[in-house]
């Protein structure tokens, strides 16, 4: 009993401590006491986590099993009492084999009940700020002003009956860093974070994958302020009138209505999407009170790809760089294309030390010869978005782009 009711004294000073309320049970099975185990096991299962719940599950099916012994013995003991003639005791033992066939003690196994759902793991605000986010200065500021400052400053835009929240559409050639900065968003707003895959809704039976949706946004409404990040949103939220099988329909309309619909609300609760085909995007995503701000995430420029030769190569053996040089030859490349131009370099640094036998830095020599074998994988993405914004920018959604595009002739 010592040590009961020593961990007794240690719940006393942390009653929530699932682990102590666990190994309480496990003294109580041991002591025999039935009751008192079934009461703590109860109280560790109201805090404790999956792995803890999988032990205290089974942990009851030894409990039960031992009770089902218990009784099947007191059965046994009870019948020993009883002294019959022969022949009753023969009627009495095909009536008694009968009724335990009829009310037989079998051990249950205990399962862990609820069910799980896809995609329920949230992040708590992220560690990355934008301080981390090499240059796209202009871009930072865009972000501050429209998000930013209406989750940190929510009582004058509640004294302005201003909602706080909504959507946001980050689209921009692969590579850039839009999901790095819908982390740093969330990490300046001091929110919880939540990113959604197509793997985390699309599911093989039917109905199922919209219930997923919404488990997803009630979730995200339960853990106010939350920012949900769909990467890749044209393959989630894509142009219905451009589908070629309809399995897909009802899961765009579902994440519609949760976005906003006549019962769902969307206030301290920011949805951000990021895609590298604006064009594939359902229009209905792309109306006020939806994803009602659509910023262009831009190739990095000057002074950003600067910024993140420095942050890639800080680690590695280096002799001195001239980063205003890297950065002026990389014109147009991605934040993707410099890991890729620095990956190159340390490659063949490594190549050559492995043949000669003889180990140096990395210099700038290495860095220019891995730039002149790369180009940047941006300007077919431009290519492209030229054509939308020639021919079909009757609104005015990449009119970011046309600014960028106006800037940059070469292209």
């Amino acid at each position: 009993m010592e040590k009961i009711d020593l961990i007794k004294k240690m719940l006393e000073s942390d009653p929530e401590n699932a682990e102590m309320w666990c190994l309480l049970g496990m003294e109580y099975a041991a002591a025999g006491r039935v009751n008192d185990s079934m009461l703590a096991f109860s109280e560790a299962l109201k805090t404790c986590n999956d792995d803890m719940k999988l032990k205290i599950s089974q942990e009851l099916v030894k409990l039960t099993a031992s009770m089902g012994k218990m009784q099947n013995e007191s059965n046994v003991d009870r019948g020993s009492y009883i002294s019959l003639a022969p022949e009753e005791e023969n009627d009495k033992e095909q009536d008694s084999e009968q009724q335990d066939s009829d009310h037989k003690i079998v051990p249950f196994d205990v399962i862990q009940g609820g069910r799980v759902e896809k995609g329920s793991d949230f992040e708590t605000a992220p560690t990355i700020a934008f301080e981390d986010v090499g240059g796209l200065e202009e871009l930072k500021e865009t972000i501050r002003m429209k998000i930013i400052k209406p989750f940190v400053n929510q009582g004058l835009f509640d004294k302005f009956k201003k909602k706080v929240g909504g959507g946001l559409l980050l689209y921009g050639p692969p590579g850039c860093g839009k999901t790095f900065m819908a982390k740093a968003t969330a990490g300046e707003c001091k929110a919880n974070f939540k990113p959604v895959h197509i793997t985390d809704i699309l599911d093989k039976y039917i109905g199922e994958s919209e219930q997923n949706v919404r488990n997803i946004f009630a979730t995200a409404r339960a853990r106010k302020p939350c920012i949900l990040f769909f990467d890749e949103i044209d393959s989630i939220g894509f142009n219905r009138a451009k589908l070629s099988s309809e399995h897909l329909r009802p899961v765009i309309d579902q994440l519609l209505t949760e976005i906003e619909g006549i019962d769902s609300n969307t206030d301290k609760l920011l949805i951000i999407g990021a895609t590298n085909m604006p064009w594939d995007v359902d229009p209905a995503f792309k109306r006020p009170g939806r994803f009602d701000k659509m910023i262009f995430v831009p190739p990095p420029d000057k002074k950003a790809r600067a910024v993140i030769f420095k942050l890639k190569l800080q680690e590695k053996p280096i002799t001195e760089m001239d980063f205003e040089l890297l950065a002026n030859k990389t014109e147009l490349y991605s934040g993707a294309d410099i890991e890729n131009v620095v990956e190159a370099a340390t490659e063949n640094v490594i190549s050559e030390i492995m043949k000669t036998g003889f180990e140096r830095e990395i210099n700038m020599k290495d860095m220019l010869t891995a730039i002149d074998n790369t180009r940047p994988s941006t300007i077919e993405w431009l290519k492209t978005v030229k054509n939308y914004v020639k021919y079909a920018n009757q609104s005015g959604l990449y009119n970011d782009v046309e600014n960028f595009l106006s800037k940059n002739k070469s292209i």
